[in-house]
């Protein structure tokens, strides 16, 4: 009798055949083509979308002019103009606000980093009395426009208090106001939040004080979550306009998001998309550095568990 059980006990699904396509269906000579076309059109689409528009710069920042304009989609029809690029670096003058933009990236990512990085640590491993209510207001900010704020933000750069002087002009223009984001500071908490409490008691009985607990134990362990900060921040850095456009009169000390737009009308279309082509570069570099740490999601997934 308990034989007959057994042979009769149903068999435990198998976990491929939870799947939208069963194994048995990807056996049938018909659902595998069938899928293999789908998929590979789909491929085929996402790369066109996403790789097509950086190619078709790529290429047409090696373009004559008109060959650009009579001929859009031709591939060199009467050879490349590799002397675009050198006019959009000296002529143009591409170089200097690349470094300018190189320069506002990377003190709105320092700051960034030490708001975000201290503001997390309070709140989660030092957790003050009232850290749920500070918490819950970094929170509420995240609903607020962004656009509602430039009004205010902008009076406060004009007249700091207590300092009494104009930061218009001043890369201290971005930078300050780029380290008070809500965002990274919760993130960064969230974090911290799933860090094993033990550490950091083992640490304070060893007479760790918190300055040494956040440089020698919290900031080791956090590489995952810094490295996602600062993608997002470098990058935010880089491709904002408005508020640049706004603190940055002088056009020596403007970024390449700012300059581009200005530089259009006077310069031919060969060398505008030359010098677009430099903009894009960097970005592109530093992704491919860092795709490892950014897909990855390490630190993100961490910080948004629960």
């Amino acid at each position: 009798m308990i034989a007959y059980q057994l042979r009769r006990r149903p068999r435990r699904q198998r976990p491929d055949a939870q799947g939208l396509v069963s194994s048995g269906d990807w056996r049938r000579p018909g659902a595998k083509w069938g899928l293999g076309f789908g998929q590979t059109l789909l491929l085929v689409g996402l790369v066109v979308v996403g790789l097509g528009p950086i190619l078709w710069l790529a290429k047409s920042a090696i373009t004559p002019t008109q060959d650009t304009i009579s001929h859009p989609m031709t591939l060199f029809p009467h050879g490349a103009a590799w002397s675009n690029l050198s006019r959009a670096w000296n002529d143009v003058g591409v170089g200097r606000y690349l470094w300018n933009t190189i320069v506002i990236a990377i003190g709105s990512w320092l700051t960034q980093i030490v708001v975000a990085t201290t503001g997390g640590f309070a709140l989660s491993v030092l957790r003050p009395k009232y850290a749920n209510v500070i918490t819950g207001l970094l929170l509420a900010t995240l609903f607020i426009p962004t656009v509602v704020l430039l009004v205010p933000l902008y009076v406060e750069i004009v007249h700091p208090p207590l300092i009494h002087h104009s930061f218009i002009d001043s890369y201290w223009a971005i930078w300050l106001p780029a380290g008070a984001s809500a965002f990274n500071v919760v993130l960064m908490k969230r974090f911290f939040d799933n860090l094993p409490r033990e550490i950091f008691e083992a640490a304070r009985i060893d007479g760790c004080g918190p300055f040494r607990l956040f440089v020698s134990i919290v900031l080791p362990m956090s590489r995952p979550i810094v490295g996602v900060v600062s993608v997002f921040a470098l990058l935010a850095s880089w491709k904002d306009f408005l508020w640049p456009l706004l603190v940055l009169t002088n056009p020596d000390i403007q970024p390449l998001s700012v300059r581009l737009p200005a530089i259009q009308s006077q310069t031919e279309l060969g060398v505008f998309l030359a010098a677009m082509f430099i903009a894009c570069i960097v970005p592109i570099v530093g992704f491919l550095l860092f795709q490892r740490s950014f897909l990855r999601g390490t630190g993100l997934g961490g910080a948004l568990k629960g």
